[in-house]
């Protein structure tokens, strides 16, 4: 009781500091950045977004099982227990204060957290298990009591959370910017195929993947934001959102891909994106020494992100995109700012809540990602995905639709797609309109399908004479490859 009350006090100042700092927020945080590689594969591919509030939760039922053994401790020695609750708290408060990012005082919450449960669990003693009389018999107490303190420490720990929430909800609130148009606006996205099951042609911001390190989401106030370009360039240049909406703008289709997406997942998304060439943004810099082989990115939380300098600007359309499907980028997808590179997995060319731009080494400089072993060349990989029929359908003999998206960043993307049942030959599947070499494309078959357990296969064909390879590849360390198959009944 005396812990969910001190919980709910350290949320609501880190409201007050900083809503990262909350020490639950902390400790899962910590516990993210210390996994290895195959628990982060692991809890992407069974958990999927899910993987954060689960981490959270577990978070806090440990720290409930701590705090019921320094509850059982404190009956023979509360000095102990008290001990015991002021070091963790004291534990937690240093691991705040190593991130620069929480400021001066980053540590306050998991301080305050400690010294509220502490003088909650002293209080729920006084109050609820008072020292016998000599009238009573040894280890009895007042169960009136102890409910009414029970009640009283929920009580007050559910209106402190309330209140912590409200603060919170305020502060996250950002502020509508209106949008310049682009130099030249792009004609709208075709209607797509409309087949039922088929994902549709352009992903709705709501809808678009989220798989990032971030226990909460960043309320970046633009007119604080800036953007800085260092390193190995003629010189430092600074650019405020303000200055970064002035610049020419350009609008592109483009899908991005997460590379933990499994064969046939759904870490993929289309999107109509807004933003500064890349290019643009590094000529104000000036050219240095020209021995940087990368750009190290920086997000607001400390987050780094490497991509390869030659890949951004040999010709793509690289941006800092501001805008996401005609409005500005939702607070999840990286407002104010993010880096898109097309054609290269997120976890190396679309930084978040992006702020800095270092131009350097992979001999310097390891990125976050780079350190746990993943790839530093890591372009999205051609691939199909069969949306419809699910896996393990149950369907009726006759004619079936067979259908779903592929991509390929070749140019001129996907060229086509062909599906194969059982052992059968491969057939070419109908082709939805296009969005650009860029962007995914809708497909579908009609398969007259007949009674018995039948498998079903698809694979991706780009206009360069690439095939979608058949050899199966996990996500590790630089994207998944194989057939998407599915096993349907037919009756």
């Amino acid at each position: 009781m005396a812990a969910l009350f001190g919980l709910a006090v350290g949320d609501l100042t880190a409201s007050f500091t900083n809503p990262a700092s909350s020490p639950l927020l902390v400790v899962g945080t910590a516990l993210i950045n210390a996994a290895p590689t195959p628990a982060k594969t692991f809890a992407i591919k069974w958990f999927g977004t899910a993987d954060k509030p689960l981490l959270v939760g577990a978070v806090l039922l440990g720290t409930l099982a701590i705090a019921a053994l320094a509850g059982a401790l404190s009956r023979r020695r509360p000095e102990l227990a008290m001990g015991l609750i002021i070091a963790i708290a004291f534990v937690v408060g240093m691991v705040a204060s190593a991130q620069p990012t929480f400021g001066q005082f980053g540590f306050v919450p998991a301080i305050v957290t400690g010294v509220v449960t502490a003088t909650g669990l002293l209080v729920f003693r006084q109050f609820a298990i008072p020292k016998p009389t000599p009238a009573e018999s040894a280890g009895t107490s007042d169960s009136r009591r102890v409910l009414l303190t029970s009640a009283g420490l929920l009580t007050a720990a559910g209106l402190t959370a309330g209140i912590a929430r409200h603060t919170r909800r305020g502060a996250d609130v950002v502020r509508p910017v209106a949008l310049p148009k682009p130099e030249r606006s792009l004609k709208p996205l075709p209607r797509g195929l409309g087949t039922p099951g088929v994902t549709p042609l352009r992903t709705a911001d709501g809808e678009f993947y989220r798989v990032d390190t971030r226990l909460r989401v960043p309320a970046i106030n633009p007119e604080d934001w800036s953007l800085t370009i260092d390193g190995d360039v003629g010189r430092r240049v600074r650019f405020t959102y303000k200055q970064l909406l002035k610049m020419p703008l350009i609008e592109r289709d483009i899908t991005l891909v997460c590379v933990s997406n499994p064969v046939g997942g759904p870490y993929a998304g289309g999107a109509r994106w807004l933003g500064v060439r890349l290019t643009d943004l590094l000529d104000k810099a000036g050219p240095g020494s020209g021995h940087a082989d990368q750009i190290l990115s920086t997000d607001v939380g400390g987050m780094t992100i490497s991509t390869p300098l030659a890949a951004a600007t040999d010709g793509r359309d690289s941006m800092i995109a501001v805008g996401m499907n005609g409005q500005p980028l939702p607070q999840d997808h990286g407002f104010p700012a993010r880096l898109i590179v097309p054609g290269l997995y997120g976890f190396i060319g679309a930084t978040k809540w992006i702020t800095r731009m270092t131009l350097t080494t992979y001999d310097k400089h390891d990125a976050y990602w780079t350190e746990r072993g993943w790839a530093t060349k890591a372009p999205i990989k051609i691939a199909s995905r069969i949306d419809t029929p699910s896996d393990g359908e149950e369907l009726d003999r006759g004619e079936i639709i067979v259908g779903g998206i592929a991509w390929a960043h070749t140019d001129g993307g996907v060229a086509g797609v062909q599906v194969r049942v059982d052992d059968g030959k491969w057939r070419d599947a109908t082709l939805g309109p296009s969005g650009g070499a860029d962007y995914w494309r809708q497909w579908f078959i009609r398969w007259p399908a007949k009674r018995g357990k039948h498998t079903v296969a698809a694979r991706a064909l780009g206009t360069d004479g690439t095939v979608q390879p058949a050899k199966l590849a996990e996500p590790f360390p630089d994207g998944a490859s194989g057939f998407d198959a599915i096993t349907v009944s037919v009756v």
